[in-house]
């Protein structure tokens, strides 16, 4: 599993780098494919985002940011994970929170 740092600034950078990473690992082209999020909650509050990008033939392969940890965690579509990225900067909690609402 390869790990790297990233340092991101906004919601919509996030959601780039997360649709670039996933599409550059099953060698698809960027922006061929949707991607949808659902935020992620623990006891009523956001703690996350989980992203999905919708593949050929049903192919799903995922992403998490733990808001927590400040990590993605990327994932294959037998589940398997591929890659980590600690974030330096990340989007601000309220981003999140404003999703939700």
């Amino acid at each position: 599993m390869l790990a790297s740092c990233r340092e991101i600034q906004s919601l919509d950078e996030l959601r780039e780098y997360v649709n670039e990473t996933i599409c550059e690992q099953e060698q698809f082209e960027v922006g061929a494919f949707t991607m949808s999020e659902r935020i992620i909650t623990r006891g009523g509050m956001p703690c996350g985002i989980y992203f999905c990008v919708h593949g050929p033939r049903q192919v799903k392969l995922s992403a998490i940011w733990e808001t927590d940890r400040n990590t993605i965690l990327f994932y294959g579509s037998a589940g398997e994970r591929f890659h980590k990225t600690q974030l330096i900067d990340a989007p601000r909690l309220e981003e999140v929170e404003d999703l939700a609402a």
